[in-house]
């Protein structure tokens, strides 16, 4: 069998793809997989960096707003599907896909019409609580539409094509143990908050940490916090903490980096998480039944991470602040309510543990062979 994977832009596009990929390998090892994503783009270093095979095609993405600018680049992403529509039937003619799946990123627009064009099933996976524009697009006519949670059937207009199959995720994040991931960070028995806002950081977020820290180094550090700070606010940020009055040289109460590289050990061993609400955090932190305080980022198409954030809080996984009416003390009291209150951490990760799909890779791969199968006859 063969199998297209189209996606691309962001690490919550393309990881996914590649985790059901790697099902997809283990599965059926004679297939032949391959990647469609959008030049200089992030997929192109990682899809060959997992071991599949890319090609790559002109994709922008759409504007919102009214601006000569704006109306500039959406005329250009149109002309780009016009014309990756063609290449991408090339590439299909070529490899001769038994089924295209796309993950999202307007790369995968162009990939998923041609193959729908062919007759070549398509299913299109939607990570967000809430459809960006290329799954409302797709949703039209793809054979099925997946999506990760119950809540999110009713934004679109073919319920019957709709499956609920949740967010794949790195096994590690549901299978990694509590115990032994402490030992391996060296935590002592007390609470640990791990706190990350994306691979940049975001500004705001990281001056509500710095103040965050001196509340804790007041309160006499009742808790082990690990920040990850991001790229962006890595010149800056040590600095600010040291206005704060918290000299981290002479603590490791609270251990400031630039990135977690070892994410799935790290959320283990935690306590609580806090951090923003993108489809990836969110299934994440729901797979590995971490406590979290979610501070949804205000500038997204859609407000989307507000309803992720909201998914997770509605059903008692979350504590959902927006950013707006955030402040340090507030965070403060959330994470002291947390973990001194046993039940309420427990109820919790339950709740997020029931609204986890561990088997997330494996629902996608046997949606894609029913398929393909479907084809053959």
């Amino acid at each position: 069998m063969n199998v297209i994977f189209t996606c691309g832009g962001t690490g919550g596009h393309i990881m996914p793809a590649i985790s059901v990929a790697n099902i997809w390998k283990e599965r059926y090892p004679d297939s032949n997989i391959l990647f469609i994503g959008a030049k200089n783009s992030m997929e192109e270093e990682l899809v060959p960096k997992a071991g599949y095979a890319l090609k790559t095609i002109e994709a922008y993405g759409m504007r919102r707003g009214i601006s000569w600018k704006a109306l500039k680049r959406n005329v250009l992403a149109v002309r780009c599907v016009m014309a990756s529509v063609p290449a991408c039937k090339k590439i299909m003619r070529e490899f001769r896909p038994d089924v295209v799946i796309g993950t999202g990123g307007y790369a995968s627009y162009p990939a998923l019409l041609a193959a729908h064009q062919m007759g070549i099933p398509t299913c299109v996976h939607e990570a967000n609580a809430v459809p960006g524009r290329t799954t409302k697009m797709a949703a039209q006519w793809a054979d099925k539409v997946l999506v990760c949670f119950e809540e999110c059937r009713k934004y679109y207009k073919h319920p019957e094509r709709v499956e609920v199959v949740g967010m794949p995720v790195r096994r590690e994040f549901i299978f990694s143990d509590r115990e032994k991931a402490r030992q391996e960070l060296k935590l002592d028995d007390r609470p640990v908050v791990v706190s990350a806002f994306g691979s940049q950081g975001a500004k705001a977020m990281n001056q509500l940490m710095a103040e965050l820290f001196r509340l804790e180094q007041a309160a006499g550090f009742p808790f082990q916090h690990i920040h990850a700070v991001g790229s962006y606010g890595w010149s800056w940020m040590p600095d600010l903490v040291k206005e704060k009055g918290v000299d981290l040289s002479k603590t490791e109460d609270i251990r400031m980096v630039q990135y977690i590289y070892n994410m799935p050990t790290v959320v283990a061993a935690a306590d609580v998480f806090i951090g923003r609400a993108g489809a990836s955090t969110c299934n994440e932190i729901a797979a590995s039944g971490t406590p979290c305080i979610l501070i949804p980022s205000p500038n997204v198409t859609n407000n989307h991470q507000e309803m992720n954030a909201r998914v997770l809080s509605d059903n008692g996984g979350a504590i959902l602040l927006l950013e707006k009416d955030c402040t340090a003390q507030g965070v403060f009291d959330e994470m002291k309510r947390i973990t001194e209150d046993k039940e309420k951490a427990s109820a919790m990760r339950s709740a997020l543990l029931k609204i986890a799909v561990p088997d997330s890779a494996e629902k996608l791969c046997d949606i894609m062979y029913a398929l393909a199968k479907q084809r053959s006859k």
